[in-house]
């Protein structure tokens, strides 16, 4: 089998994006004391790379990343090409991009009914690496962060 050609990193930064694009619901990797956890997450805000992801007070994860920020993202395309980005989970308590993204995202409001909601918990993903692999390529190539 022929692998496909090391793309230049100008390359990678334009398919990682794309793969970003594809996947609606990447996986996203944390540990706490030393056991990983993994579990599907439905990102509602997306900036080049960084990636805000909100979650429940209630949920395991709130408490893991409360212990330990340093995650990782992992998106997978239909055609196995993916991105994983590497960094910390940042809790954002800046009232107006609370708002901003509460108000365009209709099942956070349906579900938690109020942006005041204590429930209502959002991370953002500060990329600190990120690496893109097209389909059996068999290796990462290095995405330059702007």
């Amino acid at each position: 089998m022929k692998l496909p050609p090391t793309p230049t990193p100008e390359e990678a930064r334009t398919l990682a994006l794309a793969v970003l694009k594809a996947d609606r619901f990447p996986m996203l990797a944390s540990a706490d004391a030393g056991q990983p956890s993994v579990r599907p997450v439905s990102p509602v805000r997306t900036e080049e790379f960084t990636v805000y992801v909100a979650s429940l007070r209630s949920s395991g994860k709130t408490d893991e990343l409360a212990r330990n920020s340093r995650v990782e993202l992992c998106y997978l395309t239909p055609d196995h090409d993916q991105v994983r980005i590497t960094g910390t989970a940042e809790l954002v308590t800046d009232a107006g991009v609370r708002q901003s993204i509460w108000d365009t995202n209709p099942l956070l409001r349906a579900y938690l009914g109020s942006v005041d909601n204590p429930e209502f918990i959002l991370y953002r993903v500060d990329p600190k690496r990120v690496r893109y692999m097209k389909e059996w390529a068999l290796e990462y190539v290095e995405v330059p962060l702007s």
